[in-house]
């Protein structure tokens, strides 16, 4: 995994909605979607899940859910990202199959370890820095923890929490092999110039990776 994660949330797109903030950030260069809906109905979850998978699919970017396999499955998403309180990976990989991308967040190093010998594509590292899109979840890792995260762990690791185009360098340095954002794509006023900046400061990043002496 590598590139932009963007993470969607429906509030912070407001009146451009969803759907035009994900197609300008794909336009842009993100990577990877993970539609998030945290008050949407099971029906309404799956219609948008139905219409960013049509959106997605003839571009080759992979659309994850979040928490919900079951929508996941209904929408043929390419996979789901789970939180620790969520369905376990398990199940979800005997649900959605082998082909299926299986993210899971990380919140504290037994959740790590844990992790270790787990059939998952990738592990979100959260929250990176503390942020108001991330409430529920445990102290922020920091560079420190992310850092020592990779050099524990053999799955890829996907960043969440506070990044935006100030501080990705940082992290992209610290060990990360994808940067997830929320806020600070769906947020911005230009979508699209907001991936394509963060787009190209991680690429430098990794172009400089080794060099960095900033952390």
């Amino acid at each position: 995994m590598k590139g932009v994660y963007l993470v969607t949330d429906r509030q912070l797109c407001g009146s451009r909605g969803v759907e035009a903030t994900v197609s300008e950030a794909v336009r842009g260069g993100a990577a990877w979607v993970q539609l998030r809906e945290k008050t949407a109905t099971t029906r309404e979850f799956i219609k948008t899940a139905l219409r960013l998978k049509t959106l997605l699919a003839p571009l080759r970017v992979p659309l994850l859910i979040n928490d919900r396999v079951d929508v996941a499955q209904a929408a043929g998403a390419d996979g789901v990202h789970l939180g620790q309180d969520d369905m376990p990976w398990a199940y979800a990989r005997q649900i959605l199959g082998p082909d299926a991308i299986i993210g899971l967040s990380v919140e504290t190093w037994a959740d790590v370890e844990a992790a270790q010998d787990q059939d998952i594509d990738y592990l979100g590292v959260s929250p990176i820095y503390a942020t108001p899109t991330k409430t529920d979840t445990k102290a922020a890792w920091g560079l420190d923890g992310l850092s020592r995260i990779r050099s524990f762990s053999r799955h890829p690791l996907v960043a969440i929490g506070g990044i935006d185009a100030d501080n990705a360098a940082r992290v992209v340095h610290a060990g990360t092999d994808c940067i997830a954002v929320v806020s600070a794509i769906c947020a911005a006023p230009d979508p699209f110039a907001a991936t394509r900046k963060l787009c190209e400061t991680i690429e430098i990043a990794i172009e400089n990776r080794g060099t960095w002496s900033e952390i």
